[in-house]
């Protein structure tokens, strides 16, 4: 048996990142995730990719 615990992923994300924003971040996130079915990392992720959309 492996001894990793967990379900197997094709997107595995090992980095753990801590972050304070603002009340109004906080809310428009929040606004996102639930208008899209989406949770924070992913809402995050996408944001982070846009960032290198031209």
């Amino acid at each position: 048996m492996s001894p990793r615990t967990g379900r197997p992923t094709d997107n595995p994300r090992p980095n753990k990142l801590s972050i304070r924003i603002s009340n109004e971040d906080k809310e428009i996130l929040e606004k996102y995730c639930e208008e899209e079915g989406v949770n924070r990392t992913e809402a995050i992720s996408r944001g982070i990719k846009k960032l290198v959309e031209k």
